[in-house]
């Protein structure tokens, strides 16, 4: 048991479910704890309260909790061989990171919206999130615990962008994504090629919430990506997949499906990041922007922009030829607004 990776987390996490399919499609041996419980006892506490949480050795050798999943899955990459998730192309593995960050900070946003703007969605939160704490309780203390809960998240829509102003630029945007996706699906298996990168798990984590928990997003998918709604199950466990080098696509040609998702990801992402950024670095109070001709306000996230940086920063690091083939997709997509 001392080899095994510990980790917590909850099925309802969209970051854990990214997390355990990653780690199962690399082979990674792991045990997995409930975020709450006994299991938990004489384990270092992150400074974040984030799931999951990974519990790994830091430069003392002692066990630190450690959040993030994206730096986490970097760290995986060097310290296990084989099976890799970033692409060997620099160019690729920075298009790869790019649709990383909208999956994690984007479309985020959408499960958030969803799971707690609908009624029967908020309901089915309500009875299920708290079972995945302990479902050995009451039916009166579960009711208790899951109004509790509903309502707290409920008070945090604003964190994430989700208010009425938003909304339609939300829903829109979800409702794009997925027949872009779909669209995708009809081409290749995974957004890279026949294997999957690291932004598949991203996507996959999310999409397990909304394409296939939540019931509005999800009645959504059936409708009009059913293509997307099986990926979601198949990304669950692709330890028996053998991937090959070929696998990965070149940029020199990419799938024209691709381009269209990315061209999803230009619509909304750039404006959205470019005014968080400005509201951080100002001290301003709110965020405002216009993403699809609509009206876009939240309050400032400095996470995000911090996002934004560590993407320019891998942009700035490739090299000119490199950088040509990524700046080539980015102006043709919208997302070049990112690194201006």
């Amino acid at each position: 048991m001392t080899d095994l990776i510990a980790l917590s987390g909850a099925p309802g996490s969209p970051y854990t479910r990214k997390m355990l399919a990653l780690l199962r499609y690399r082979r990674i041996g792991y045990r997995f704890l409930p975020s709450a419980g006994q299991a938990l006892e004489g384990l270092p506490r992150p400074k974040v309260q984030l799931l999951p949480t990974f519990y790994l050795p830091g430069p003392d050798g002692a066990l630190e909790a450690v959040v993030d999943s994206s730096p986490i899955l970097r760290r995986l990459e060097a310290e296990h061989a084989g099976r890799s998730v970033i692409p060997p192309d620099p160019a690729l593995a920075f298009i790869d990171q790019l649709i990383e960050d909208y999956a994690d900070e984007w479309l985020t946003k959408a499960m958030f919206h969803y799971r707690w703007s609908y009624a029967a969605d908020i309901a089915r939160a309500a009875a299920i999130l708290p079972c995945w704490r302990g479902a050995t309780i009451s039916d009166a203390e579960l009711a208790e615990r899951g109004a509790q809960f509903s309502q707290r998240q409920i008070d945090r829509l604003y964190v994430v962008g989700s208010n009425p102003t938003t909304a339609p630029v939300i829903e829109a945007s979800y409702r794009r994504f997925l027949e872009a996706f779909e669209a995708h699906l009809t081409v290749q298996p995974f957004l890279l090629g026949a294997r999957p990168a690291a932004c598949d798990f991203a996507v996959h984590g999310q999409l397990t919430q909304l394409a296939q928990f939540d019931p509005t997003p999800m009645a959504l998918t059936l409708q009009i990506a059913p293509r997307v709604f099986a990926w979601v199950s198949q990304m669950e466990d692709l330890s028996g997949l053998e991937p090959c080098d070929g696998d990965w696509i070149g940029l020199d040609a990419p799938p024209p499906t691709l381009r269209d998702l990315l061209t999803q990801i230009g619509q909304v992402y750039p404006p959205v990041m470019l005014a968080n950024a400005r509201a951080v670095i100002t001290g301003a109070a709110a965020v405002e922007t216009t993403v699809d001709g609509l009206p876009w306000t939240q309050p400032p996230f400095p996470y995000q922009a911090k996002c934004l940086g560590w993407l320019r920063s891998a942009r700035d690091d490739l090299l000119e030829p490199d950088r040509a083939k990524v700046d080539a997709l980015l102006d043709a997509t919208g997302c070049a607004a990112l690194f201006a």
